[in-house]
């Protein structure tokens, strides 16, 4: 019987907000369990001026900790599911995800901007090439500028004059107890969301079967099996997490709704469509829908991104 888990996590403050959850839970069903918090430091969290969309380097956020896992210094690794590439490490699997939080994207304007609906002309910061296009898309005259660095950071940047506005997770602002701060929440379809945005997710050694049957047990099935469709739509792409490439699945009634989106860089090019499924029978969604939204120009897009 193991009587000490460590659990791995980022070194941020978000990330341990997250992990806290995580241990609460399975505290509550493992009272008999050890749960120690190894803190790691990523190269996303260590080089905050280096832009995400010009790295290589996928799993930017995860790569050391996974790495560690393997190693066997720690037995679980805790990760914004946004963050964890679609390509499965070999000897690593997701074990179990949270009950899904908020997945919208939230505007956080200086409070010396007035909000009156429309964002063109305004200057508005994000790390995000799904965000950046979107934005362009619906406001064509908007000014961008890239921004780094935790929430507490991006929000003394805006504050001190960097940008007009920021924009971030609302799963985010909510964890860290910052939703006062939110200006506006863009609808799902408005801008449509990250594949697993709003989502903990928990990953183990698929050698260690009482692992994971431990981490499972805080597993919430209805935002497995939309997290999954998401991240199936985003593999079918080959979009990787920095591609312009939004994704949303949802459980209506007896069915799963994904919504996805496909765009330029610029948001003059972009293509949306929606798909519907049986609940029980879903897990070809995500790739069908890939593939005709790719017969459809998406395939053109996303050669243009790439270069």
């Amino acid at each position: 019987m193991t009587n000490k888990i460590i659990i791995g996590t980022r070194d941020s403050k978000l990330a341990l907000t997250q992990t806290q959850k995580v241990t609460q839970k399975l505290n509550s069903l493992h009272p008999h369990i050890q749960f120690e918090v190894l803190n790691i430091k990523t190269k996303g969290d260590i080089l905050q001026d280096h832009p995400i969309e010009s790295s290589i380097d996928k799993g930017f956020f995860v790569k050391e900790i996974q790495e560690m896992l393997l190693k066997k210094k720690i037995d679980i690794a805790i990760h914004s599911l946004k963050d964890l590439p679609v390509d499965p490490i070999p000897g690593l699997e997701i074990s179990a995800v949270l009950e899904r939080d908020d997945p919208r994207d939230a505007l956080v304007l200086n409070p010396k901007i007035q909000f009156n609906n429309d964002l063109n002309n305004i200057t508005i910061s994000t790390s995000s090439n799904r965000r950046k296009s979107q934005l362009l898309k619906l406001y064509p005259e908007i000014k961008m500028k890239t921004i780094r660095g935790n929430v507490d950071t991006r929000i003394d940047k805006m504050e001190k004059g960097y940008c007009d506005g920021i924009i971030i997770s609302a799963a985010a602002l909510i964890r860290l107890g910052l939703q006062d701060r939110i200006t506006y929440l863009f609808d799902s379809e408005e801008m449509i969301c990250a594949p697993g945005q709003g989502t903990i997710a928990l990953e183990s050694r698929e050698e260690d079967k009482g692992i994971k049957k431990i981490v499972n047990s805080i597993n919430h099935k209805k935002t497995s099996i939309c997290v999954e469709i998401e991240r199936s739509f985003l593999k079918k792409l080959e979009g990787g997490c920095t591609a312009p490439i939004g994704a949303y699945a949802k459980v209506v009634e007896d069915k799963v709704l994904l919504i996805g989106i496909i765009s330029s860089l610029n948001g003059k090019k972009h293509i949306t469509n929606q798909a519907l499924s049986e609940y029980t029978n879903s897990n070809k969604l995500g790739i069908e829908l890939a593939k005709k939204m790719l017969l459809d120009g998406g395939d053109e897009i996303l050669s243009e991104v790439r270069g």
